[in-house]
């Protein structure tokens, strides 16, 4: 049994307890010192009762399995009653509130402690969770999940009738939890008398006990470390991916089944026992539990192969944790992370860990969340792995190598910096601490995340321009869901009846996956009883039905939504029964909570209001043109067929009925922009991204000019094409403005950009009438730039031809506008500039000669003529006369005359 220590606070002075520290002052309570025989945490009891005692407040560290779950509560349980009886700080004890993270976790503690107390489930120890609560006046503990404490909390703060509150599992980082962590430690400030105890499995109980001490230091730390005993690690790595495009690989999947089924079989022999003991096989989700199951079913036909996950009755989830009994044959149970420390499968001596995990994940800029597998922490591999030594030797069998596991991140992420934030934002703006400012929480809420979940909120009313719930706000945090879906049950409910709007909330809030994504079936199949969880849905049903039915007689109207829905889709007097077929009711009531995900059809995947494109799989969906989507999810294999996600449910709906939920997307404008040289305007119908209809109109003045302005600030003088003529004034402009500066001006383009109303407005209005700007010729406008009297020395400055000996006019070729380096080109035949001695200069720069062939192919390039016929022209003479003997190539070219003939 480990050593047990207790930092930051010990028990006051005068405090009676044996070794063990079971002895309690105040009436009979159940046998802790029976309770704990035989677990590791027993050790520690006396340590927490010290912390209770001097602060109120404690940390718990100790692994899992150690019996802390067990044990702590009836502890505190029993403290609170001391303090009672004995004057304590408070008269009162009150029940103790055990939070568990999960539902079946909460159940099956409960169970355990109810069990082991000799009383029946609701006396001593009971529980509540969503849709189930078994609790009666004589419940002394009472295990609970976050969201159920949570919404106590906002209904009341004082938390009346509560004693104690006990936080479990607080290393998995939950979010509820950590919100929890900071509004309970708020609540202290408050009512003194409420004990709080933190308990975590990692080493990371320094933090909490900082948060939760207030002002009077870090909260004691009591720790616990495990009593494990021997394990062998085993590396057993596959010969491929463990993950591939579509998810977890099927071929990675068959070897955890294998490697599971061959050390199942061996695990006797390998520890000496004289029976197989039970195998616990962690995989990352319902899917491949259900996958390396049936495989284990068929490589071990004559063993129990369960399933544990948070989609399973409580049935189902009872038998696994109630554990095997004499007689029973061996079982292996695959399971879910909800195995890795929050509960407990009893018998198990051996793991196999397919070292994988399912975290949250927000897509920011596609507005989608889900879960994705990720690599587990090395925090989740030990306790997956410690689970195999609590009641002896065990072997842990690690689907993955060594330099994977250095690999994997040394904590879990913590769900607040990378989950969806609208449900949290709602619960801290209903606290009075919107986006968790001045909130004790152990991580900031992403100041992103936090800002898009606050602007969902306030589409949906529920909280005002300062993040500060509004009464509707607080009626939507009296739902147990997700504040949209929240909406959905009060807006459906009056349009397509409240018991319609709760069974698809229901389905929505429970995480019920349906097969090819077809909500509707699964709402038939949940209906007739055929469906997984279908009682726990049932009962939910009952739940929200009642709460929408309550609702909308309070409310005595339409909900703000709903009018302002209804205003741009005319209804008729029979709302939205007379809009939607009740095969397409449940599909509005989806609509009502993800307007933004409202799809219709476009080729082979869904366009959805959000602009997102979606991928529906193989079935009944795609026959559909409108859909309204309740999940969509990232697919990274599907990039390459035009989308980046899939859609995992779905319902169908008609284009009223999404025109009516998704209201307030509903654009109708006529749009003018600029294209093909001239203006163009449609008049589009459009929900979100959705393109409706779209009609070709003749645009709006304003409009027109808008479009035109837009186009030059976008492409700038592209618009236009430019002619020769026009193009060559703005390079003897240039070249001008180059060499002699101002008042000459800057014709680059971003100028001519910036300054286009001075010199380009008429044009801007015949383009706005409709003309067309590859007609335009932009040589009048530019001229609208000179200078005067400046402008009257353009031709003298810049000329446009060039006069040579010959007698000709030569084309003067200037550099373009944007070089700064070019120079003017004269191209001309050599025989032409005979006697030319002194180099021509344009705006103060040197002409540059390409000199010709008479055949017009260059033979010189020169800006120094003189030099030119001093020097290489032999050269090109005595090249030359032979190639071309009809032209004169006389010997002294500086008194020959200048022709642009042949010698006759």
């Amino acid at each position: 049994m480990g050593l047990c220590v207790a930092r930051g606070g010990s028990a006051p002075s005068g405090v009676r307890g044996d070794s063990a520290g079971f002895d309690s002052v105040g009436p009979p309570g159940p046998d802790l010192a029976r309770i704990g025989q035989d677990l590791p945490f027993a050790a520690a009891v006396q340590d927490l009762r010290g912390a209770v005692r001097s602060r109120g407040v404690a940390v718990v560290q100790a692994p899992p399995g150690t019996g802390k779950t067990t044990l702590a509560p009836p502890v505190v349980a029993e403290e609170l009653g001391s303090r009672a009886d004995g004057g304590g700080v408070s008269a009162s004890s009150g029940r103790v509130v055990v939070v568990q993270p999960r539902r079946i976790a909460a159940r099956a503690a409960a169970r355990r402690l109810a069990t082991l107390t000799g009383t029946s489930l609701g006396g001593y120890a009971g529980f509540t969770v969503r849709g189930e609560r078994r609790v009666s006046g004589a419940t002394r503990v009472e295990f609970c999940t976050p969201g159920v404490l949570l919404r106590r909390l906002l209904a009341d703060p004082d938390l009346p009738g509560t004693g104690a509150v006990v936080l479990d599992e607080v290393h998995e980082r939950g979010l509820e939890t950590d919100l929890l962590v900071g509004m309970l430690a708020e609540v202290r400030e408050l009512r003194e008398d409420l004990v709080l105890v933190a308990m975590s499995a990692t080493l990371d109980a320094t933090r909490f006990a900082a948060l939760l001490g207030g002002e009077q230091g870090p909260a004691p730390v009591v720790d616990c470390p495990s009593a494990l005993h021997p394990l062998e690690v085993r590396w057993v790595p596959p010969v491929g991916p463990r993950t591939d495009a579509r998810g977890v690989a099927d071929a990675f999947l068959e070897h955890v089944a294998r490697a599971a089924a061959d050390v199942h079989g061996e695990a006797a022999t390998a520890l000496g026992l004289a029976s197989t003991p039970d195998t616990l096989v962690f995989v990352p989700g319902v899917r491949e539990v259900d996958r390396v199951a049936n495989r284990l079913r068929g490589l071990l036909p004559a063993v129990e192969v369960l399933e544990l996950h948070g989609r399973l009755d409580p049935r189902a989830q009872d038998r696994v944790t109630a554990g095997s009994g004499p007689g029973d044959p061996p079982r292996v149970v695959v399971s879910t992370a909800l195995a890795e420390s929050s509960l407990t499968v009893p018998g198990v001596r051996v793991v196999v860990d397919a070292g994988l995990a399912r975290e949250p994940r927000r897509d920011a800029a596609r507005d989608m969340s889900g879960l994705v597998t990720v690599a587990a922490s090395r925090d989740a591999a030990v306790q997956r792995a410690g689970r195999a030594a609590r009641q002896g030797p065990g072997i842990a069998v690690r689907c993955y190598d060594e330099t994977t596991f250095a690999a994997m991140p040394a904590h879990v992420t913590p769900e607040i910096s990378v989950a969806d934030l609208v449900g949290p934002a709602l619960t801290l703006a209903c606290w009075g601490a919107p986006r968790g400012e001045g909130l004790a929480l152990p991580d900031t809420p992403p100041s992103g995340a936090i800002a898009d979940a606050e602007a969902v909120l306030r589409r949906l009313g529920a909280v005002d321009d300062d993040g500060r719930a509004t009464e509707l706000g607080r009626r939507l945090a009296e739902v147990p869901a997700d504040p949209r879906l929240a909406r959905a049950l009060l807006d459906g409910a009056g349009l397509v009846g409240a018991r319609t709007a709760a069974e698809v909330v229901a389905a929505l809030s429970d995480d019920h996956r349906p097969e090819g994504g077809d909500l509707t079936a699964l709402l038939r199949a949940l209906r007739r009883g055929h469906a997984p969880a279908a009682g726990r849905w049932k009962e939910e049903v009952r739940r929200l039905e009642d709460l929408a039915s309550r609702h909308t007689a309070s409310a005595g109207a339409p909900t703000e939504v709903s009018a302002s829905r209804a205003q741009g889709s005319s209804p008729g007097a029979g709302g939205a029964h007379s809009i939607a077929r009740p095969d397409e009711r449940t599909g509005l009531v989806v609509a009502l909570a993800h307007p933004d995900r409202v799809a219709r059809r476009v080729g082979d995947t869904y366009l959805l209001a959000s602009g997102t494109r979606a991928a529906a799989p193989p079935g009944s969906l795609q026959r559909h043109e409108w859909l309204a989507i309740a999940e969509v999810a990232r697919a990274e294999g599907r990039v390459a067929a035009g989308t980046g996600a899939v859609i995992r449910s779905a319902a169908p709906l008609s284009q009223e009925a999404a025109e009516l939920a998704a209201a307030t997307l509903l654009t109708d404008s006529a749009t003018a922009t600029f294209r093909d040289h001239r203006v163009v305007s449609r008049r589009v119908r459009a929900l979100g991204a959705i393109e409706l209809s779209s009609v070709a109109v003749r645009p709006e003045p304003d409009d027109a000019r808008r479009a035109v302005e837009a186009a030059l600030s976008e492409q700038g003088l592209g618009i236009f094409t430019w002619s020769p003529a026009a193009d060559g004034l703005r390079r003897r402009l240039a070249l001008l403005r180059r060499t002699l500066g101002d008042p000459w001006p800057d014709v680059s383009d971003a100028a001519l950009a910036d300054r286009w109303p001075e010199w380009l407005g008429p044009e801007v209005d015949r383009l706005a009438d409709g003309g067309r700007a590859d007609r335009i010729d932009l040589v009048d406008p530019l001229r609208r730039l000179l200078p005067w009297p400046e402008a009257s020395r353009l031709g003298e400055l810049a000329p446009e031809r060039l006069a040579v000996p010959s007698g000709r006019d030569v084309r003067i070729d200037y550099p373009a506008a944007d070089d700064p380096d070019g120079r003017p080109v004269v191209a001309v035949k050599l025989q032409e500039c005979f006697g030319w001695g002194e180099t021509p200069q344009v705006a103060g720069v040197r002409v540059l000669f390409h000199l010709l062939s008479p055949a017009g192919r260059p033979l010189a390039v020169t800006d120094d003529l003189a030099s030119f016929w001093s020097g290489p022209y032999a050269q090109v003479r005595a090249e030359m006369r032979g190639r071309y003997p009809k032209h004169p190539w006389p010997e002294d070219p500086w008194t020959a005359p200048a022709t642009a003939r042949t010698r006759r």
